[in-house]
């Protein structure tokens, strides 16, 4: 049996540091590299970051795609993916933490006006803004499993009103939560900030159109961290064009990287990163290696993916 690891995405990490990570937690482990993968028919494992369409098929024996991350709509797209390959995803604390920081840092950049005090600069202009007020302004979470709810408490613990909505109604302490679609054109109506770490689903795919802007504050700010292709980036644009919100800041496109082309790249209301929000795999490290050695032992796997679900 051995573990294949085909990241596909060599600016965030390479194969072989992660195979140097992984044997520090399981030595006796046979970890392979994408691009020294051997016999084909001894890869029951497969990590990937990205995946593409009937990579699966490519082992005759494989038995698990293990995501290094929490999104994985590309692997359960995959139309010919066999139902006897398992799919797991990571849930980890450390890339939670940091998309928590990343969104507190973006509203924190707008409470106290700081893009405008940078215009101001560049014009030798000195003019001062009060700060918004933490206790004053509402931040929505659409999304409450893991990572929303340390989305939220992050903000909670910062002194801002705090509300959530997710596909059932949750119980989080400190925060207003909803559900349904009469909860959540009520919260967007009356967020100062929108945060979404919604997953991706045949439910949630382009939620984010022009319906659902026009919900939205006018003086409100559409966070995205969740997943690219929730929004209709076109329609973003013209609820922006049109007033319906204020700004965009958006750490997933629908297609990444995002093209030369679109308009989001100089779109005054839109601010871009490029997917690294939550950037560390950190504890989540030591799940991938559990699970090859669950694998191993016909033990139940961690972090199983229901397929009805998509997450």
């Amino acid at each position: 049996m051995a573990l294949l690891i085909d990241i596909k995405h060599p600016d965030w990490m390479e194969d072989h540091e992660l195979r140097s990570e992984l044997l520090r937690h399981y030595p006796q482990a046979d970890i392979r590299v994408g691009a020294e993968p051997g016999n084909l028919d001894e890869i029951e494992m497969l990590t990937v970051s990205t995946y593409l369409p009937r990579e699966a098929l490519k082992y005759p024996n494989l038995k698990v795609i293990q995501k290094t991350g929490a999104g994985v709509n590309a692997i359960l797209d995959d139309d010919e993916l066999p139902a006897s390959i398992q799919v797991a995803r990571l849930q980890t604390d450390t890339s939670g933490a940091e998309m928590a920081e990343y969104a507190l840092a973006y509203v924190l950049q707008e409470q106290r006006h700081m893009r405008l005090y940078r215009r101001q600069q560049a014009r030798s202009e000195w003019i001062s803004y009060p700060p918004r007020r933490a206790g004053k302004t509402e931040v929505a979470v659409l999304g409450l499993g893991r990572i929303g709810r340390q989305v939220a408490q992050r903000f909670v613990d910062n002194g801002f009103r705090v509300s959530g909505w997710s596909r059932s109604l949750k119980d989080i302490p400190g925060v207003a939560c909803y559900a349904g679609q009469a909860g959540l054109y009520s919260l967007l109506g009356s967020a100062d900030y929108v945060v979404s770490v919604l997953p991706s689903t045949l439910q949630t795919r382009g939620i984010f159109n022009r319906v659902l802007f026009a919900r939205f504050n006018p003086q409100g700010f559409f966070i995205n961290v969740g997943r690219g292709d929730l929004v209709d980036e076109n329609d973003l644009v013209k609820a922006l064009d049109n007033g319906e919100l204020a700004g965009a800041i958006l750490d997933v496109m629908s297609s990444e990287p995002l093209p030369a082309q679109s308009p989001l790249w100089l779109h005054p209301g839109v601010q871009l990163t490029p997917h690294i929000s939550g950037y560390h795999l950190g504890d989540a490290i030591a799940d991938i290696a559990e699970n090859y050695r669950r694998l191993e032992n016909g033990e139940a796997l961690l972090n199983l993916v229901d397929r009805e679900l998509g997450y």
